[in-house]
Parts: structure tokens; sequence; C-alpha cells
């Protein structure tokens, strides 16, 4: 390849075009920047400083002397909720939807952000109707996440249901959720003594999310109570095929099924076959209980030394415990329940129910977590700490 002259010449050019350019950006910049008060920047620091408080105060001045700035505007109404003034932040947005100069996205967005304000105040009903507001808009989606919050808090489940469906894409079906929400209105339709509206409800739930054990066990408890209880104990052996895990949640009403049908052996044989089945079920207490109910205490202590032989767990540890404890001597009682106290401290965790999203922890089960929110997160077995 051959060098010709003239590249001398086009070399520095390029550079010096490359150098002009740069100036000029940078020029522009320092334009730019001398435009915004100090103040902008002296609020900034404080933010990045995590000194809120002081950050608020700068803005608050700035906007005061600086009303034009609607950037600022909402930088500081979501300042004040942040650090929960909520007044403020309304007022604040209030005012800015008030100002008739706002672009169509800028209004959108002021409503909602004063729809949040009004969520954050416990101000449900003005907070939906600005949601409601939103659609058809870029805030359409996110307005009904919120709204969807809002009905679950409200127990407005009927709305819940309809807002979820408008959600539901492929990344999310909420068909866990939805069929939660049957749940509730069924719960509710047996609360007012409406049996067959509960059960409409119930198969509508299982239609949405066919593994949604809540409702077998709730379809399990309307057949016992109108008497059908061969009905009743076929809603529950559905739930094995669901989840096995839920069975103990059955237990004792399965066993009082087949009681009252007069097959109180074979109720007894079902609950040991499950237990031998899937031997993480949480189901040594009724099984302990039955046996020494129908049979004898000592039957009932064997059966457990034995169970705990073929299958170790700490639920079992601590029922044996229990047992040996108020069988034994006077002389060794105190000490023995100095053991099983310290046992109990030391494995607390293990008669408690965990959330899988979460972490929190319970005594009873919930089908929705009270810390995090989730439906369906606690897990089904005490201590059980991984789905």
């Amino acid at each position: 390849m051959e060098f010709e002259a003239w590249w001398l010449i086009l070399f520095p050019l390029c550079f010096g075009l490359g150098w002009l350019a740069a100036r000029v950006d940078i020029r522009h910049l320092l334009a730019n920047s001398k435009l915004l008060p100090r103040q902008y920047f002296e609020g900034l620091n404080h933010l990045l400083g995590e000194r809120t408080d002081k950050a608020v105060e700068v803005f608050v001045d700035l906007a005061r002397n600086h009303s034009e700035t609607i950037e600022l505007q909402f930088a500081l109404g979501h300042l004040f909720r942040k650090k929960g003034e909520i007044e403020r932040a309304i007022r604040m947005h209030q005012k800015l939807l008030a100002r008739p100069e706002l672009k169509q996205h800028e209004k959108h967005s002021a409503q909602y952000e004063l729809a949040l304000d009004f969520m954050k105040a416990g101000l449900f009903d003005r907070a939906e109707e600005l949601f409601g507001q939103l659609d058809d808009t870029d805030f359409a989606r996110a307005a009904r996440r919120h709204l969807l919050d809002i009905y679950q808090q409200e127990k407005e489940w009927k709305k819940a249901i309809e807002t979820a469906q408008q959600l539901r894409d492929t990344s999310h079906t909420y068909q866990h959720e939805i069929a939660e929400f049957y749940c509730e209105l069924a719960t509710a339709a047996m609360t007012r003594s409406q049996p067959q509206e509960a059960r409409q409800y119930l198969q509508q739930a299982l239609a949405e999310h066919r593994k949604c054990v809540r409702a077998n066990l709730l379809l399990g408890e309307l057949a016992a109570n109108e008497g059908q209880f061969a009905a009743a104990i076929e809603a529950w052996l559905k739930i094995e095929s669901q989840d096995h895990r839920f069975l103990p949640f059955a237990a004792r009403k399965l066993l009082d099924a087949y009681d009252k049908l007069g097959k109180a052996e074979e109720g007894t044989a079902l609950l040991k076959g499950f237990l031998s089945s899937y031997p993480e079920l949480d189901m040594l207490d009724v099984l302990v209980e039955r046996i020494a109910a129908t049979e004898s205490d000592a039957a009932a202590y064997d059966w457990l030394r034995e169970e705990l032989r073929r299958n170790p767990t700490m639920a079992g540890l601590l029922k044996l415990q229990d047992a040996q404890t108020k069988s034994a001597p006077a002389e060794r009682r105190a000490e023995l329940e100095t053991i099983q106290r310290l046992t109990q401290e030391a494995t607390r965790g293990a008669s408690m129910y965990h959330c899988a999203s979460c972490g929190f922890k319970a005594r009873q089960y919930f089908w929705r977590c009270p810390a995090c929110n989730d439906w369906e997160s606690f897990l089904p077995a005490r201590g059980q700490t991984k789905a």
C-alpha cells in the first residue's frame, strides 16, 4: 500500500475537528450547569450523604424561588412521602396537578404520585379513584397493581379477581391469587350460612387453579356440615394428589368423618398409611391421640417409639419426651420436665410455620403471609424452611 503525502494534512485536520467538537460539548455542559442554582447541588450532596431532612429543607427553599421547576416538585413530593410527611406530599402533588401548563404525561405522573400519597395515608377510596383514571396511560399496569393491593386490604375480593385477570400475562398468571380470592369469597359465604354460593366459588377456585388445596379443604367442610361424610372424605382425599404435605390439615377431620360412618379403624389405618408413604408429614400428634383414645396410652407410646425408630424427627422426639414425662414416677418427673423444656427451647423453630418468601415465622398456618402478603407462601410442615 502506497503512502500519499496528502494524508499528512488529513490526520491533523481530523484531530483538530475532534478536539473542537469536544470543546463545544464541554462548553455546552458548563453553560447548562451554570443555569442550575447552587442550592441544587447542595441538596444533591445531602441526598448522596443520606441526609434526607437537610435535602428536603434545601429543595423546599429552591422550589419556593424557582416555582417553574416541575421535576424538582416531583422529587420533593417523593421525598415527603418517603419521610412519612404525607400531607406535604399530597399538597405538593395537588399543586402540580393544578398547573395548566402540564403536559399530558406529566399530568398522569402527578395523578399517579398523588394516588400513591392517598394510598400511603390510608385514603383508599381517593387512591382508587385516581388509579382508575389512569387506564389507557403509561401508568395503567402499575396503577392496577396498586389497585389489587387496595382491594385485598379492603377484602373486595370480586374487584381483586377482576383486576388480577387484567394483570395476568405470560410472566405472572395470578392463578394462585385468583383461586385464593375465590376461597375468601367462599369463606364469607359459609359464614353467612350460604353453602351453595360457597360451593360455586370453590368450584371456580379449582377451575382457576386445580391444585388449590384450600378449596378442597373447604369443600370437605361444606359436605361434612351437611352430614355428607363420604363426600367430605372424597374431597379431602384429593389433597394427596394436589400436595400431600397438606394432608395433616385434614387429618382430624378425616378421622371424625370415618367415625361418623362407623369406620373408625379404616380412618386410623388411612392416616398410618399416609405417614408410611410420606414420612415428613406432621401427623404424629393426631395419631398418638387417636391410638391413646381407641386403644391405650401404652399402645400409643409403643407405636410412637417404633415410629421414631423408623423415621427420626424432632417432632417425634418431643412427643416421646412428653409421653415419658407424663408416665414417669413423681421423683423423676421434674428432671424429665427440665430436659423436655430445654429441648423445646433449643428447637423452637421446629414448632413454627415459615414463610418461604420472607422467612416470617408463626405458630399458626396462614394462607397469606401477614408480613410480606404473599399468598400460599407458608410452608405446610412445621419447621420446614425450604419448599
